[in-house]
């Protein structure tokens, strides 16, 4: 659908996210949260679509204008996107991730526009380029470094992230803001969610433990089954283990060979997993590296105890330096199991853990991201 440029720009100022996602990962998220969050706040919001990319929202029921860009290809975008900024003259374009941000300081170059730019990147950026290719490391790191001052903000989602940033690339740190991303519906904290099918729930004297997340190296589910297994030598449990991806068949076996592969399922991918938190007894974050990662959000917004490992960035900001939940060194699958039956034993207040989390509510974070892009907050319509 293409946008009515003659909309009022005095009532309905307009906004741009240029996207191009998995559509399943964090930045989908975000953007489920937020583009609809700031159509509330009276913006029209403009989603620039790549096509067969995500993040994939209807734009009936969001509010969300979805224009198409005409190609597959980020890069073949280019055309359609200038085109796109100097037919609306959008107040402002909101990117993510340094392929699209690229795109989007170029684009902006080309039409020749005063529109606002704000880059943002929701990841570690020196641990996720580790593994990389060291030509892919050095352009990543050196676009950041000169490319994004052109920008008008860089935000990332906690402050171990821009801390990392400034110091792995260069960038001035003044020009990186952390922002708290819009994770948990309002309603969420009152909730009274369902128990899930699935028959592990709610079994008297079978504490169940609950990771959420892509089957992946970064996730490192081998440690929490590690872990598992030693929990498991002195403690009735069961896990369980949301999600998909490349180490499934790994994990499976290390949980033959460990002899606790029928005390662990792993059933797949679930969309919104907020009852499947709701009643489990913990939630496990056993990432190498993250930017923030929302599920531990979502366990405490719910009222499960959270036990993670200290990875950067992100779930020491979250469980405040370890005062909400326990951390533990990456890897360390020890004192996982340790931390675990710590928790298990003694598991904090509902109320404590659910006032942790309160600015990553959809509209509070929501404002935090209209400040931090330099627009008014307007109150939800």
């Amino acid at each position: 659908m293409a946008p009515d440029p003659h909309r009022d720009a005095d009532r309905h100022p307009r906004l741009a996210c240029l996207l191009s996602t998995s559509g399943h990962s964090g930045v989908d998220r975000l953007a489920r949260h937020l583009l609809p969050a700031m159509v509330r706040r009276g913006y029209a919001v403009d989603l620039l679509k790549v096509r067969g990319h995500g993040p994939h929202l209807d734009g009936a029921t969001s509010g969300v204008t979805i224009v198409d860009l005409g190609s597959r290809h980020t890069l073949a975008c280019l055309p359609a996107i200038v085109a796109y900024l100097r037919r609306t003259r959008p107040l402002l374009l909101l990117a993510d991730k340094d392929r699209v941000n690229r795109l989007a300081l170029l684009a902006r170059a080309l039409a020749a526009l005063p529109t606002r730019l704000i880059l943002r990147t929701g990841t570690t950026v020196s641990v996720d380029l580790a593994a990389r290719g060291a030509l892919a490391r050095w352009v990543q790191r050196q676009s950041m470094r000169w490319l994004y001052p052109m920008a008008d903000a860089v935000l990332v989602p906690s402050a171990g992230a821009a801390a990392d940033m400034a110091a792995f690339t260069g960038l001035a740190r003044g020009h990186i803001q952390a922002v708290p991303s819009p994770i948990v519906p309002a309603a969420l904290f009152s909730a009274r969610l369902p128990r899930p099918v699935h028959p592990w729930f709610g079994v008297p004297g079978w504490p169940l433990l609950l990771g959420v997340g892509e089957l992946s190296a970064r996730k490192d589910f081998a440690t929490l089954i590690r872990a598992f297994a030693r929990l498991r030598s002195t403690h009735r449990c069961r896990l369980l283990i949301l999600g998909e991806g490349r180490a499934r068949a790994d994990l499976l076996a290390l949980a033959r060979g460990l002899g606790v592969a029928t005390d662990l399922a792993l059933p797949g991918f679930v969309a919104q997993p907020y009852a499947e938190m709701a009643h489990a007894d913990l939630l496990v974050s056993s990432s190498r590296w993250e930017g923030l990662p929302f599920v531990p959000v979502e366990a405490l917004a719910v009222g499960t105890p959270v036990v993670a490992t200290d990875c950067p960035s992100g779930p020491r900001e979250i469980l405040q330096d370890g005062c909400i939940g326990p951390l533990v060194p990456v890897g360390d699958d020890a004192a996982l199991a340790a931390a675990m039956a710590a928790v298990l034993a003694a598991p904090p207040a509902r109320a404590r853990l659910q006032a942790a989390v309160q600015r990553f509510e959809i509209e509070a974070a929501s404002s935090a991201y209209l400040a931090a892009m330099g627009l008014p907050a307007r109150a939800p319509r």
